[in-house]
């Protein structure tokens, strides 16, 4: 089981700040298709993937990183500075 968790944009096309989610996905990237095969609201969340930047465990990581051992991972758009 890990923790997944959605801010900004993300979370207001999902309808949701946060979620427990059972997986067997080895990489955020496989995470995202069990996700997007989830619901319609999670495939228009996760669409355009070079819109959206990903934390595992609170340490910023690409797509391609494994999840094996995480605790939780968040999505979120990219950030600005100011």
């Amino acid at each position: 089981m890990i923790e997944v968790i959605y801010f900004a944009w993300v979370r207001e096309r999902i309808g949701e700040a946060r979620e427990s989610h059972e997986t067997s996905a080895k990489t955020v990237r496989d995470l995202i298709e069990e996700l997007k095969h989830k619901e319609e609201r999670y495939a228009v969340a996760f669409s355009d993937l070079s819109a959206i930047r990903v934390a595992i465990d609170q340490d910023l990581v690409d797509m391609d990183s494994s999840i094996e051992n995480a605790k939780e991972v968040a999505f979120f758009p990219p950030m600005t500075g100011g």
